[in-house]
């Protein structure tokens, strides 16, 4: 009804009232949603007949008082004390209810004589059903005299009389009103208009008078957007709409000046405020099985419809389609079809017990999500947790998106009650948690299998779903994973797991470090009896664990064999191929949003930067790792931590490698692979620092506890050259080289960077007359393995003993060099040990060249070699380094022969006739990098 039909109703009662005035009786209905104004206009009809001098009995029905005999009927006859009310059947000689009914009607008849009556029921869907039956025999036995009857009551309400209204409309002097929501273009007009500015303000119902005045005291022109949001969020219930001004004006709304010409600037509603309370009154006065719909409607969200709120709600299909209409008719729910929809459900011959009208495809939805937490809010904890319980049942029986049917299932133990999930729930908890991985949702995913793993099943079963927890933990926090391989661990030894189960269980551990217990679970995967379980991950060729990088898409089945791809280039010949495979596996653990997978690969960037000398990348990788990890337990950490260590000792930033170094680590934690690198680590850490005894001590435990764990692979540790070290600072070089020696017989010393620090160390334990020829061999093998750091501490070592040898010049430059080159990787404690007194920093007025001159380079050597090309020059830098030609060819991807006569022009240019002439102080210029 248009605010116009509003006028006409009006205009129906205002005609009743006259025609009661002039002698005759009428009776009128007005029914309308809960909260559309029906109350508004019975006081306003009271109001005017009061003033006109009728007498006005008036009564309101209560839920509460709904079985209270004659509680509505008692309530008309003492709002005026006119009479009193006979008390029928109550003793001898007490009158039936029908001679009650005669007297009660008699005294109105007679009470006309003197004035109109108008007798008004608000509510009557909540009146008993005894006064009902008072009200039909006057509206029967008095149509000759002036009584005006007025009944409102919600639409659709179930009836406490069923044939009341019926009785009502079979008489002639009836009329029946039904007042509807509000139009948007009738929001906008009472929104618009001022109040008392409007000459007919009178000539509409009290419901849109009451919208006047609250849009009056809103803003004097409220733009379209915002009607049409109000009519929106109100569904045109008056009731709401006054709610929703009022709220807009008890605060500003924000961003409306930015907001644009033809956006709304009218603010949302909030949870708990003027509407959210005005939707639950509306929803506690719409009746029992509306409110139980509603909430049903709430807790399903978009996954509501006709049919599941109905089943949800316990309802049999009559009350379901009349609570569903009440709900429509107060506009607290929107959906397209809904009373065909309920009316679907009257007609589908299914019996009401059972999943009624099944797969309807009707949606309902609140208007406004403070709307739907208000209904939510009329949930207690008990029951909302029984609602979850049984919305999990309804949509798991329609074959329901999983990730509702599982959100539900969270959400019922989320209450703080148990949960009993059967087989088929944990079936959707495990395919709900997939789909939230395939959506990058990692922890979400855990918490559904966590449920999961309760549930009730087989244990097999319940194993493997903590095998996958176990993955998916390790995502976001690798120190949560390896607590939950504890049990998994000694199950799998107890033979309790399958081997699709075993699989990825050793993959985690792996992924942590702990390659022993790996190796025991599958020993297939260390080939023939080894020697020990690292030969897999030490002994992969290059060209393997390339190709498993190139062809492998990063998942929780990838992760540790791409993990064991990179650390196994690490141990290669050519560990700086594992440079950009691990910094590419960092950007795609990033892109997954997945924390802990990001820490590994950010530790294995770290230690591959520092493995080449990079010891500033080294060092930001290895913090970025740390930061990643959202606590520090477990051995992981101890990855990141043994690279900081190692790149602070070398910048010479021992505070903050102490504060590492020093943290006490557990014992159980040391036995893998990251805690031998945090063990090796703070051992290096000591003998920077000069306590060679506790670094010694930490070599020799690493040392023993590799053998004992069967993984004594220099490639990977080699703590034997480490131990020497300390050993030579103690003065026991006999011990020292005999420990180099012993590593030298050990088939890793074949490669680069075992053999460099091998032959460095027992050149500085062995005879003095061959150091020079040994150090020699040490810096070509470390040149190769690309570790700047250590090539320049053999380089230093050389110099020195070229220098002790009586070659002054050369030992000079090559001293000059390694400055240069420790220089370069920002190995600041290392430069101080090589040129104590040379200056690290450049004064400020200092050139660009100037500052990147070695500290003895005469001035004329930058401009000599000024005439030098820019290959040219990297070709000398190298050569000048100790590289041979073909090692050169392969840094700076040149054929041997174009670094020969490159090397020619060089000499020419210089007027020097050998490569140990080249000096030592030419500016190192880039070298070029390919994709």
């Amino acid at each position: 009804m248009t605010l116009a039909g509003r006028e006409a109703g009006i205009e129906l009662l205002e005609t009743a009232l006259a025609d009661c005035f002039a002698g005759r009786s009428r009776i009128v209905l007005i029914e309308a949603g809960t909260g559309c104004g029906k109350s508004a206009l019975v006081d306003l009809v009271a109001e005017r007949a009061a003033t006109a001098g009728a007498l006005v009995l008036y009564a309101v029905g209560a839920p509460e008082e709904q079985q209270v005999p004659l509680g509505v009927l008692r309530q008309l006859v003492n709002s005026e004390q006119v009479f009193a009310l006979p008390r029928p059947s109550e003793g001898p000689g007490a009158p039936s209810r029908v001679e009650a009914m005669q007297a009660f009607c008699a005294e109105l008849r007679e009470l006309s004589l003197d004035c109109p009556v108008v007798l008004c029921v608000d509510d009557v869907q909540y009146a008993d059903r005894e006064s009902l039956q008072y009200v039909q025999y006057l509206a029967r036995h008095a149509r000759t005299a002036p009584v005006l009857v007025v009944v409102a009551g919600a639409a659709h309400a179930p009836a406490q009389d069923p044939a009341f209204t019926t009785e009502l409309m079979r008489q002639p002097h009836f009329r029946r009103m039904r007042l509807e929501r509000l139009t948007a273009a009738e929001v906008a007009l009472v929104r618009g208009r001022r109040e008392g500015s409007a000459p007919a303000a009178n000539a509409v119902s009290a419901q849109a008078v009451g919208a006047q005045a609250v849009g009056a005291n809103a803003a004097a022109e409220a733009a379209d957007a915002d009607a049409a949001e109000l009519h929106r969020i109100s569904g045109g219930n008056p009731l709401l709409l006054r709610a929703l001004v009022e709220e807009a004006a008890g605060r500003e709304a924000p961003g409306a000046a930015a907001a644009g010409p033809r956006a709304s600037s009218f603010p949302c509603p909030e949870p708990g405020g003027p509407f959210a309370q005005a939707v639950a009154t509306c929803l506690r006065r719409s009746g029992p099985d509306a409110l139980a719909l509603a909430r049903a409607a709430a807790l399903l969200g978009e996954q509501a419809t006709a049919a599941r709120v109905t089943r949800l709600a316990g309802l049999d299909a009559a009350a379901a389609r009349r609570g569903l209409a009440a709900l429509e008719a107060s506009g607290l729910l929107e959906a397209s079809g809904l009373l065909e929809a309920s009316g679907l459900l009257e007609t589908s011959g299914v019996p009401e017990t059972s999943g009624v009208a099944q797969g309807l495809p009707e949606g309902l939805a609140f208007r406004h999500p403070a709307a739907r937490a208000a209904a939510l809010e009329e949930c207690a904890p008990r029951l909302r947790t029984a609602l979850h319980r049984d919305a999990a049942r309804v949509l798991g029986e329609d074959r329901g998106p999983v990730l509702a049917v599982a959100g539900h299932l969270l959400a019922a133990r989320a209450e703080g009650r148990p949960l009993d999930c059967g087989p088929a729930e944990v079936s959707v908890l495990r395919d709900a948690a997939e789909e939230l991985l395939v959506r990058g949702d990692a922890r979400e995913a855990a918490r559904l299998l966590e449920l999961a793993a309760q549930g009730r099943g087989d244990e097999h079963a319940e194993r493997g779903i903590r095998v996958r927890l176990a993955q998916i933990t390790a995502r976001f926090d690798p120190a949560a994973a390896e607590r939950q391989l504890g049990a998994l661990l000694e199950e799998a030894r107890d033979g309790l797991l399958d081997a699709e189960q075993v699989q990825p269980l050793a993959g985690l551990l792996l992924a942590q470090g702990q390659v022993a217990e790996a190796a025991a679970l599958l020993p297939a995967s260390v080939g023939e009896p080894a020697a020990s379980p690292l030969d897999t991950l030490v002994d992969t060729t290059a060209a393997v664990g390339e190709r498993l990088l190139h062809s492998a898409r990063l998942t929780d089945a990838t992760v540790a064999p791409l993990a064991q791809a990179v650390r196994s280039l690490l141990c290669s010949e050519h560990p700086e191929r594992a440079v950009p495979w691990s910094r590419n596996l960092l950007e795609e653990a990033r892109r997954c949003q997945a924390p802990g997978w990001s820490a590994v690969f950010a530790a294995l960037h770290a230690e591959a930067l520092l493995r080449m000398g990079d010891l500033r990348g080294a060092y930001t990788h290895a913090t970025a790792a740390l930061e990643a990890l959202p606590e520090r337990g477990g051995s992981f950490p101890c990855a990141p931590a043994a690279v900081l260590i190692r790149a602070c000792t070398a910048m010479g930033r021992f505070t903050e490698a102490s504060r590492l170094a020093d943290r006490q680590v557990p014992k159980g934690l040391l036995t893998g692979l990251h805690g031998l690198a945090f063990l090796r680590a703070r051992g290096l850490y000591r003998l920077a620092v000069n306590q060679p005894h506790a670094a010694l001590a930490d070599f020799l435990e690493a040392g023993r506890l590799m053998e004992d764990g069967r993984v004594d692979r220099p490639a990977f540790l080699p703590w034997r050259t480490d131990a020497a070290e300390a050993l030579l600072r103690l003065g026991e070089e006999a011990r020292a080289e005999q420990l180099a020696l012993q590593q030298l017989a050990l088939p890793d010393a074949q490669r680069p960077y075992v053999r460099g620090v091998s032959l460095r160390v027992k050149a500085l334990a062995g005879d003095p007359k061959r150091r020079a020829a040994v150090l020699g061999q040490a810096v070509e093998a470390l040149h190769r393995s690309g570790d700047r750091v250590e090539a320049a501490r053999a380089m230093a070592e050389l110099g020195r003993a070229l220098q002790a040898d009586g070659s002054a010049a050369k030992g000079s430059a090559m001293v000059r060099s390694a400055w240069n080159l420790a220089k370069e990787a920002e190995a600041t404690a290392l430069c101080r040990e090589i040129l104590p007194d040379a200056p690290l920093t450049t004064p400020p007025a200092a050139t660009t060249r100037d500052r990147d001159r070695a500290p003895s380079e005469a001035p004329e050597t930058a401009a000599t070699t000024a005439k030098l090309s820019s290959s040219e020059q990297r070709v000398a830098t190298l050569a000048a380094q100790g590289l041979t030609n073909r090692e050169i060819s392969a840094k700076l991807y040149l054929t041997v022969s174009t670094v020969e006569q490159h090397l020619t022009r060089v000499y020419r240019k210089l007027q020097i006739t050998s490569r140990g002439d080249l000096p030592t102080g030419l500016d190192p210029l880039p070298t070029p990098t390919h994709a």
